[in-house]
């Protein structure tokens, strides 16, 4: 108000202007929320900038990053991607961008595959347990879910109910293939965007993660089979 709406207009960049308030949470030594200029800073300033999250707590490596709120798409550490952008010329190219140098705008985020969202940013270190972090975010979805539509009501409980028994001990190894195939017929089939919002996190985090969720998978059912065979011994 106190520039006008024209000044405005000509901060942040090219087809992602104005400003936006950005919510940093998770293992970073200054969350917080940061006003900045639309694409102006990456998420690597974000996290680790002096003027922002000024890195992870001390002794950590980062894991993951939720860029847009619980809804979006969460990238792995380590990520790479290829979009397509213009030159100065207008000219359209291909380049390769990697996670930390991600713009945070709208466009670019959503090249990425994921989305600004909220513009809730949440940083996962390596000391989260993966599954545990997806079980949180199902719980929540579940609770909220207002149950008027069959594929959120029932799916987005049975997601909940997976990782429980997946975070007490009981993961079998088809678990994986058991949530994306449950997410996949809630998205899409719901009045409002609420079954996409309870849906994309698994499938995001089964995607990404596919290793940890197959690894907790093993590991129980040889747990299990090990238990029963020295039971039936004794």
């Amino acid at each position: 108000m106190e520039i006008g709406g024209t000044a405005y207009s000509e901060l942040g960049t090219p087809g992602n202007t104005g400003t936006r308030i950005v919510s940093l949470s998770g293992q970073v030594k200054r969350p917080g929320y940061y006003e900045i200029e639309v694409g102006k800073a990456t998420l690597g300033d974000l996290i680790f900038g002096k003027n922002f999250g000024q890195g992870l707590l001390d002794g950590r490596k980062l894991q993951a990053i939720i860029p847009g709120g619980s809804s979006s798409k969460v990238f792995r550490e380590g990520e790479s991607f290829k979009i397509k952008t213009k030159d100065k010329a207008g000219k359209e190219i291909e380049k390769i961008i990697d996670l930390l140098d991600i713009p945070y705008d709208f466009d670019t985020l959503m090249k990425c595959g994921s989305m600004s969202g909220s513009s809730a940013i949440i940083v996962i270190d390596d000391s989260v347990d993966i599954v545990e972090a997806l079980g949180n975010l199902s719980d929540f979805y579940a609770h909220e879910s207002c149950g008027q539509c069959t594929p959120c009501r029932e799916g987005s409980l049975w997601m909940s109910k997976a990782l429980k028994r997946m975070r007490s001990g009981q993961a079998r190894k088809e678990d994986a293939d058991y949530l994306k195939n449950i997410a996949h017929k809630i998205q899409g089939r719901t009045i409002c965007a609420f079954g996409e919002a309870c849906a994309w996190p698994v499938l995001s985090f089964v995607d990404k993660f596919r290793d940890k969720f197959d690894e907790r998978g093993a590991e129980d059912e040889a747990r299990l089979a090990e238990s029963q065979m020295k039971e039936g011994v004794n």
